[in-house]
Parts: structure tokens; sequence; C-alpha cells
């Protein structure tokens, strides 16, 4: 069993820009997501994700915490195209950021469509407890909310929060 442990982070300001080594763009829709989590019905999500000419099927168990267990497996792409397309919701866009921070790595989410204006930084780390930077521009830690997980942005995107919700950003 896979277990990914990771952490999520509001941003601060854009100082980040300036370490970015690579940027991919993903498309991302989930055969099981957020509405069925709700309802307690699901004990995963099951996500479809498109970058460049790859893609991969994902499961992650539907648990808010910084450890899930995760699959992921490379599938065709035109398989990818066609279930993102027939038996997905909405689609979750975004350009990907790699920003390395001290030897680790910074995956900052610039997202795109209904979720346009949200920025997050996720890092991965080898041990829940594991110790890890904090540059300047890493703001409040989002990793145990929910509103913040792709699978909730696809069915709940950022466009339709209130004012109130988004000022809890910064």
């Amino acid at each position: 069993m896979a277990i990914e442990i990771e952490r999520k982070f509001l941003l601060h300001d854009d100082r980040w820009r300036a370490l970015i080594v690579r940027s991919r763009r993903f498309a991302q829709g989930y055969l099981v997501g957020a509405a069925a989590h709700a309802a307690g019905l699901a004990r995963a999500s099951v996500r479809l994700r498109v970058a460049g000419t790859d893609a991969w099927l994902n499961i992650k168990s539907a648990r808010s915490t910084i450890e899930r267990e995760e699959f992921e497996y490379p599938i065709p792409r035109a398989d990818a195209e066609r279930m993102l397309a027939q038996l997905c919701g909405p689609i979750v866009e975004k350009i990907r950021h790699d920003v390395p921070v001290d030897g680790f790595v910074f995956e900052v989410d610039e997202f795109l469509g209904a979720n346009a204006g949200l920025v997050v930084a996720e890092i991965e780390l080898p041990a829940a407890d594991a110790a890890f930077p904090r540059p300047v521009w890493l703001g409040r830690e989002v990793s145990r909310d929910e509103r913040y997980l792709n699978v909730h942005l696809a069915e709940y995107p950022y466009s339709t929060w209130s004012l109130a919700q988004r000022q809890e950003q910064t």
C-alpha cells in the first residue's frame, strides 16, 4: 500500500515564482468525487489526470489527514480523454510549478477556470512529523481543510465561494 504524506498551504505572496524550475498543465476529473464523500458513500476518490502526453488513474483514500493511501497507474492518454469527457463531472485545470527549497520541492498549484485565483503549495514528506523548510511566502496551512482538496474544488469551485470564504485565505 502506498502512503502519501502531504501538507498544503496558502501563499502570502508571489516570491516563489522566482524559484520555479518546471511548470506543467494538468486537467483532472473524478469518477468518484466530493458528492459521494459528503454523503458518506465513498471511501476513496477516483481521479483521472492528463498532463502533456501522459495520463494517470489515481485512487486516494477519502480522509482529511496529511497521511492518505494513494495508488496511481499510468493509462493511455486516449482512454483518459474519453473518460474525462464521458464519465467525469467538472474538470479541474491547473498549472503546477515545482519550487525547490532547501532540498524539498513545493508543488505550487495555480488553478484555472472555475478555480482561477486560487493558488496553493503542497509538499510531500517522508514522515508525518518530518521537518521541512518554511519559506517566507508560505502562508496558512490548510492540509485538513476539505475545501482545498482538488476533489472538493471540482464540485465546489473557488469561484462559488463567498467573499468571507475567500478572505479566510490571508
